[in-house]
């Protein structure tokens, strides 16, 4: 099993290209399922998760095929990928697959809508909480499916003449449940107001993709989204918007060692909320053409505290970074977890690196220390495993992370990136 080894102190300094996001790329190739046509996504990154979701997609009917990758100057790479779907071959998700990743349970919404019938096994929990589907089964069900659980699947079906427009709100945020609704309703027949809907960026970038592809959507990025079913949607081309969760990592390692590094191809505007909370600990971060800036002063950082909230607040995929980075400030933060129950899991092995962390229910108290240790540590789930290389970047001496296949899911091409700037990180196998 490969581990990384990280020799900390170094300041990083140079460019780090960021990605195409995991989580607009997930839903966007599941919108394939939607049309007979090709649809073409540019930007989309490699990654474990996109790998797996390529299989799953496959036993449905889906034709893919991969352009080959350019390097250019910055270290980034284009890859463009064709979905074709021209039948739905299979309407069920087995067990064996979904399991493997939760996103993939997202084909029910498409399949539902194009093929008016779906089998879907349930995904069960998580590492980081539970996540029950209970909205993505009410959701459809406004639209007129009947929704039966059995042996672990969720049997699902429309009404003949497909599903029906209906208002259906949200009783609490969920961004996967949004991205289904968004897909079944655009070929449902009459009119869906989708309340309480999820405000991110992915959600945004998916409403995008199904309106070049025919779809009749408007309110994407608020909390009410109205869709227009159409009888049909066609082919498309689109680029998946950049990864915030990627810049946001990243630049919280320059906040944490020090050094002056370029996020290429993103957009500070993905993420406000987080961009002020490092301002706040002491970093410099600017928009510069083509990317953002970011300054470190590593034995400067401030102590903040933050909460954790749907898109526009804080995103809890960056609580477990920001966690590392506020390992080493001045003073005491608090970092409140309010999305997902059981997402302090790195708490125990930054530990072990020397940081000094208490909780209280969904509230972690930090009081930073002047320095860091490296020691040998264990990935417990994909954020949580990046916080870990953090630590590690600022930490005296070594640090070796073990299972870092959560890292594959997320990073593309970590090492290679943060090597260019400065870092000692290696991946070692076996």
């Amino acid at each position: 099993m490969d581990r990384i080894r990280i020799v900390g102190g170094n300041a990083l300094n140079g460019i780090i290209p960021i990605s195409g996001a995991k989580n607009a790329a997930l839903p966007l190739m599941i919108a394939s399922l939607l049309t007979s046509d090709t649809l073409t996504l540019e930007n989309v990154p490699h990654l474990a998760d996109v790998e797996l979701l390529l299989r799953i997609l496959g036993n449905h009917g889906v034709d893919v095929s991969v352009n080959g990758r350019r390097e250019h100057q910055d270290g980034s790479y284009a890859r463009t990928i064709h979905f074709t779907c021209r039948t739905v071959a299979d309407t069920t998700a087995p067990y064996e697959l979904v399991s493997k990743m939760r996103a993939s349970f997202w084909v029910i919404g498409p399949l539902l809508a194009r093929e008016g019938q779906a089998r879907v096994s349930l995904p069960g929990g998580c590492a980081i909480g539970t996540r029950p589907v209970d909205l993505f089964i009410e959701g459809l069900a406004a639209l007129g499916a009947e929704m039966e659980i059995d042996g672990g699947y969720i049997n699902a079906k429309a009404p003949k003449g497909g599903l029906i427009g209906a208002r259906y709100t949200f009783p609490k945020v969920s961004v996967g449940a949004t991205h289904v609704m968004l897909m079944a309703a655009s070929l449902a027949r009459g009119t869906t107001v989708i309340g309480n809907a999820a405000r991110e960026p992915e959600v945004v970038d998916l409403a995008n993709c199904l309106i070049a592809m025919g779809a009749r959507i408007s309110g994407a990025g608020t909390s009410t989204i109205t869709i227009e079913g159409v009888p049909s949607l066609s082919g498309a081309r689109h680029r998946v918007l950049p990864d915030r969760i990627e810049t946001g990592t990243y630049a919280m390692a320059v906040a944490m060692t020090g050094g002056d590094v370029t996020l290429s191809g993103t957009d500070i505007g993905l993420l406000d909320t987080a961009v002020e909370a490092i301002r706040r600990a002491g970093a410099e971060v600017s928009a510069v053409e083509g990317g953002i800036r970011v300054i470190g002063h590593g034995d400067q950082i401030r102590p903040v505290d933050i909460v954790t909230e749907p898109f526009p607040g804080f995103p809890t995929d960056l609580q477990a970074q920001f966690m590392g980075l506020m390992t080493r400030a001045n003073g005491v933060s608090h970092v409140t977890e309010t999305i997902f129950e059981n997402r302090f899991m790195h708490v125990q092995e930054l530990a072990r690196l020397g940081a000094k962390i208490t909780l209280s229910g969904q509230t972690a108290r930090i009081e930073g220390v002047t320095r860091l240790r490296g020691a040998p540590v264990m990935a417990t789930d994909l954020r949580a495993s990046v916080s870990l290389v953090i630590g590690g970047l600022a930490a005296e001496g070594e640090t070796m992370v073990s299972r870092v296949y959560h890292l594959d899911r997320g990073f593309e091409r970590l090492e290679e990136k943060l090597t260019r700037c400065g870092a000692i990180i290696e991946r070692i196998s076996g």
